[in-house]
C-alpha cells in the first residue's frame, strides 16, 4: 500500500473514505484492506459511468444533428416544435415558424457539382444561426429546405426576421473559380411564415408554413420575370 500512497487513486480513495466518515487506522488490517478494495471498485464504476454518460451525450448529439449542416435534423426539429407548441399552449405565448426553400439550388448542383451544393447549404445554415437567437430552433428539413421556430414571436416579428434572412441569403453567389467576371448563380431564399394557432399540431404548422413558402416562391419568381 505504501507504493500508491500518493497516487491519484489513493488520494480519491482517501477522500471517499473521509466522506463516509471511516477511520482506516482504527480498523484491523483485513477490514481495512476490504474497505480499500471496495472504494477502488466504486471509483472504477464512477469513471465507467462518466464515460458512458459522455458517450450517450455524444450519441444523442449525433442523432439530433444534421449530417451536413450544424443544425437540427428533421426528426429533432419536429420534436422541438412539439415541445415549443406545448409551452406556447401552456403559457399562452405566440409561436411562429419560418419555412425556407433555396432558390436556384438545383442549378448549382447541375453546374458546379454536389460539393458546391453542400458548401452552399453549410453557408446558408451559418447565416441562419448567426441571425437567430440562441432560443430559436434551426433545422434542415431535407434537401435545400430549412425551418426556424421562433418562440414568443408573432407573425409580424417573423416577417421582419424572414426579410433579414432572405436579404443575407440573396447575397450569395456561386461562381466557377475565383474570378468575379466568371459566370455565377445567385442563391436566394423563399420564406413561408405561419403563426401557431391554438389547437394546431406540429404537422399542420409545418404544412401551412410549407404552403406559404411555395406562395412566396411564386411571387419572387414573378417579380424577377417582371424585371
Amino acid at each position: 500500500m505504501a507504493d500508491d500512497l500518493y497516487s491519484p487513486q489513493a488520494h480519491e480513495r482517501r477522500a471517499l473514505l473521509d466522506v463516509l466518515g471511516v477511520d482506516l487506522f482504527s480498523l484491523d488490517l483485513r477490514t481495512r484492506a476490504a474497505l480499500e478494495a471496495l472504494c477502488d471498485e466504486v471509483l472504477v464504476l464512477r469513471d465507467d459511468v462518466g464515460q458512458l454518460r459522455d458517450a450517450l451525450d455524444e450519441a444523442v448529439s449525433l442523432a439530433d444533428n444534421d449530417a451536413l449542416c450544424p443544425v437540427f435534423n428533421r426528426r429533432a426539429f419536429e420534436r422541438e416544435i412539439r415541445r415549443e407548441i406545448a409551452l406556447a399552449a401552456r403559457f399562452r405565448t405566440p409561436l411562429s415558424l419560418i419555412y425556407i426553400d433555396l432558390d436556384n439550388f438545383k442549378q448549382v448542383n447541375d453546374a458546379f457539382g454536389h460539393a458546391a451544393g453542400d458548401e452552399v447549404l453549410i453557408r446558408v445554415s451559418e447565416i441562419l444561426l448567426r441571425l437567430t437567437r440562441e432560443t430559436d430552433i434551426v433545422g434542415r428539413l431535407g434537401g435545400d429546405e430549412f425551418g426556424i421556430v421562433l418562440a414568443q414571436a408573432t407573425a409580424e416579428d417573423s416577417r421582419h426576421k424572414a426579410e433579414q434572412l432572405s436579404y443575407e441569403v440573396d447575397q450569395l453567389m456561386v461562381r466557377c473559380g475565383t474570378r468575379e467576371s466568371s459566370p455565377g448563380i445567385h442563391i436566394g431564399a423563399s420564406c413561408g411564415i405561419v403563426e401557431w394557432q391554438t389547437g394546431q399540431v406540429a404537422e399542420s404548422l409545418i404544412s401551412a408554413a410549407d404552403q406559404a413558402m411555395f406562395a412566396q416562391k411564386a411571387r419572387r419568381k414573378s417579380a424577377r420575370q417582371a424585371t
